[in-house]
């Protein structure tokens, strides 16, 4: 899908990935909406637009409220008239805590944020999207949707669930105009510990400073090739590939071996 004069919602455009997809969305001639709970994260986004802001709109909405969700389409559609592609990528981590400890309010906030949000949004702007001569859907998983991650388990479920919810729509869709692709991130130098109230202290400062984490700058325009060569899959990462690999060949060794980087 040619990007150039498409209009894409995006959510999470107040901070990290979801700010980086906006700005590289509007650098590539596309109309953006972007969404995010955080009304300062947007303006700021807004401001880092400069000239192409003319082509941005902001909308701040808690995408955990179904009611909230629901009125987007109609506010997107009066700005910007039409709405070609959406790319659910608002998200959070849980506190580094096992699920016999995690409170339900924490559960459900992270399934509402991660798994009924873009059920939400997918519901709400398709009906939209069928309408287009072409456009498409991609969502943001994770590499914590196939493989499993201690002390974050439901964080890691909601993706899980997306992953599902993308590929089913994919094969709903698989005879109309609309695409979908699924995308899972490896690790990422966002804020997404911080904006999520989970923070966490590793063992060995000096590994994790080694760690190789992808920049926002870089998973963003992964995420947006993909959507542009509406592609299935995508593996954002080498520590994504690898686990991918790993866990079709020997499921327990790489949970053992994630298992073992976090006791």
């Amino acid at each position: 899908m040619r990007l150039k004069d498409k209009v894409i919602v995006v959510t999470g455009g107040g901070n990290g990935i979801g700010r980086e997809l906006v700005l590289e969305l509007l650098r590539r001639e596309s109309k953006v909406a972007a969404i995010d709970i955080d009304q300062k994260g947007l303006e700021q986004t807004m401001e880092l637009a400069g000239n192409q802001g003319k082509n941005l709109s902001i909308h701040r909405v808690d995408l955990s409220k179904k009611e909230e969700v629901y009125k987007l389409p109609e506010e997107v559609m009066k700005i910007h008239n039409q709405v070609d592609g959406l790319i659910n990528n608002a998200g959070i981590i849980q506190p580094f805590i096992h699920v016999n400890n995690l409170e339900y309010t924490k559960i459900e906030q992270v399934m509402n944020i991660n798994f009924y949000g873009p059920l939400y949004l997918i519901k709400a702007f398709l009906p939209e999207l069928l309408k287009r001569p072409i456009a498409h859907i991609t969502n943001v998983s994770s590499m914590g949707g196939f493989v499993p991650v201690p002390g974050q388990t439901i964080y890691g479920a909601s993706k899980a669930a997306l992953k599902l919810l993308s590929e089913g729509l994919h094969s709903e869709l698989k005879d109309t105009n609309v695409g979908v692709t699924t995308v899972f991130p490896g690790g990422v130098a966002t804020n997404i510990t911080k904006n999520s109230g989970a923070e966490m202290k590793m063992k060995d400062d000096k590994k994790a400073s080694k760690m190789k984490l992808l920049t926002p700058q870089k998973a963003a325009q992964i995420i947006i090739d993909a959507t542009q060569k509406e592609k299935y899959k995508v593996l954002a990462g080498k520590d994504s590939k690898f686990l991918d690999f790993l866990t079709r060949l020997c499921p327990k060794k790489a949970a053992n071996i994630i298992a073992k980087k976090l006791s």
